[in-house]
């Protein structure tokens, strides 16, 4: 049970740095002059946060006691 939870945990905390990081990394590197923030928030949503849910769970299950 604790395994889940620290996979769970690791997804949860995972997605929202990488969602984070995603959205400043686009709003200071994008050229986009029209739409930069929605931009920003799709690429984070379901690009970044996705792939920080990832690491952040591999993270997770590869911590020991």
């Amino acid at each position: 049970m604790s395994k889940l939870l620290y996979a769970l945990a690791g997804i949860v905390l995972g997605y929202i740095a990488g969602a984070g990081l995603g959205y400043m990394a686009i709003t200071l590197l994008s050229s986009n002059t029209h739409d930069k923030a929605v931009e920003a928030a799709m690429t984070s949503a379901f690009v970044a946060g996705p792939i920080g849910a990832v690491i952040g769970l591999i993270l997770a299950l590869m911590r020991r006691r």
